[in-house]
């Protein structure tokens, strides 16, 4: 379990998250401690769209904001731009499509559904979604420097977060 500054990544991510949204839900878990947690609807390792398409299940109908476990210094500031961008959904660009750290949709589900079912990457069906793109312009105007989808994966990843961003804040 990888720590970072004495508290787990899903730690930083949760605080994050509920700070702009009413509920947390881990997806891709049987057990998140006290956040409620739902194994993936579609099982199998179909990466970000499966875990999405759960999300959207769950969620009844409204929207989701989709943010990676590995996602520690997100802002809540982006999180909260992100679900007044229309049309939904909102995906940033930096580079490549941030799908973990983005907004669905219940509009996306049968697409999202097929390319989970067909284990496709999700970065480049990202554009079928119809939803809106956020350029660097637009991310930047919101304070976002691209820490909000500096994914650790590695404890080399770990070290570069804290290089370029010290500990996360949440507020």
């Amino acid at each position: 379990m990888t720590l970072l500054d004495g508290r787990t990544l899903l730690d930083w991510v949760s605080a994050a998250l509920s700070l702009v949204v009413s509920e947390v839900i881990v997806v891709g878990r049987e057990e998140a401690g006290s956040l409620r947690a739902i194994p993936d609807a579609l099982p199998g390792g179909r990466g970000p769209s499966a875990g999405i398409v759960t999300g959207l299940r769950a969620a009844g109908g409204g929207p989701i904001v989709v943010l990676g476990v590995d996602q520690p210094w997100v802002r809540p500031a982006t999180l909260a731009a992100l679900l007044g961008v229309r049309p939904q959904p909102a995906i940033p660009m930096d580079g490549q499509y941030q799908v973990t750290c983005a907004t669905y949709p219940a509009k996306s589900l049968c697409l999202l559904t097929a390319i989970a079912r067909d284990q496709r990457s999700l970065q480049p069906q990202a554009p079928l979604l119809e939803g809106t793109v956020v350029l660097p312009e637009r991310w930047r105007s919101w304070g976002e420097d691209g820490r909000s989808w500096f994914s650790v994966d590695s404890p080399d990843d770990l070290q570069e977060g804290l290089r370029r961003y010290g500990v996360p804040e949440t507020s």
